[in-house]
């Protein structure tokens, strides 16, 4: 594996990284990381997600996150986006190389639409839990599906509709690598995650299941299940069912049926949501 001294100072256009790749420009901030257009040496393009060294205590650390990474390889579902590889970068930093995500975010599309017809949620539910079918058969976990981390192409009247999660792996990758795990009680998005995620807890199957029921949610409503200005608040709020639709957006009219299925994959007791990404799927088609 390729491994060169950088920093994040050092990421700028023409720059080239591991001898083959030359960045293009910055395209997208994480939490933990940034992510850039690139060039691969054969002309493809790709995308570069680099985790900087000061994410990182020590090499140790930095070998068990790419230990969790690199199962992600296998990945191959057009509602994953594909990782190639992994670079290390001295001193304590990594590089993911991935497909480059065309198309935009959730979050994009719903500032500019605010909803999505039911219609559409369910064709882009369906297509996300094929993806969670593989990634979960492989015992992985996403960790922090939100609007921010599916992108979708097309969709438009007389228009296929294609929605695949990016960033896969990488919240649960921190949460159990040596010594990241007690430096955050909570890795994710609050208004996304679930209730046991707020004590701690690391991400599994139905969490991944309830981020998701939750973007479905807000896809519809046009608002999230749960209001709250603070962390404290929006806690409090996730302790309860969520509402149903008319009560968050009066004169809101949603299928019994769709909505009975999103809200069931949004419950505060994880005993009670879908127990695989399989059955919520069912459920939803």
């Amino acid at each position: 594996m390729d491994s060169q001294y950088l920093t994040i100072y050092d990421i700028v256009p023409g720059k080239q990284i591991a001898g083959r790749f030359t960045i293009v420009g910055s395209h997208r901030q994480g939490g933990f990381s940034t992510a850039y257009e690139a060039k691969d040496e054969d002309g493809s393009r790709c995308e570069l997600q680099f985790f900087p060294t000061g994410l990182f205590e020590d090499s140790g650390q930095v070998g068990d996150f790419q230990e969790r990474l690199n199962p992600w390889i296998e990945v191959d579902s057009p509602s994953v986006l594909k990782v190639r590889e992994l670079i290390k970068l001295e001193p304590e930093g990594l590089a993911l190389v991935m497909d480059y995500p065309d198309g935009e975010s959730v979050r994009d599309r719903l500032n500019r639409e605010k909803r999505l017809t039911p219609k559409t949620v369910v064709e882009l539910g369906c297509q996300l839990l094929e993806g969670l079918e593989q990634i979960h058969g492989k015992g992985l976990h996403h960790g922090d599906i939100k609007p921010y981390t599916i992108h979708v192409k097309g969709g438009a009247e007389g228009e296929a509709l294609h929605a695949f999660l990016v960033d896969g792996g990488v919240t649960p990758g921190l949460w159990t690598a040596k010594g990241l795990g007690n430096k955050t009680a909570l890795i994710g998005t609050p208004y996304y995650a679930p209730v046991e995620q707020f004590g701690g807890d690391a991400p599994d199957v139905r969490s991944d299941i309830y981020n998701l029921a939750t973007v479905l949610y807000e896809a519809i409503a046009g608002k999230l299940p749960w209001g709250g200005n603070s962390f404290l608040d929006v806690f409090q709020a996730k302790l309860q069912d969520p509402p149903p639709f008319e009560e968050r957006v009066p004169g809101l009219e949603v299928d019994h049926k769709l909505e009975q299925a999103i809200l069931r994959g949004c419950l505060a007791d994880r005993r009670r949501r879908y127990e695989s990404a399989t059955a919520f799927l069912a459920a939803l088609s």
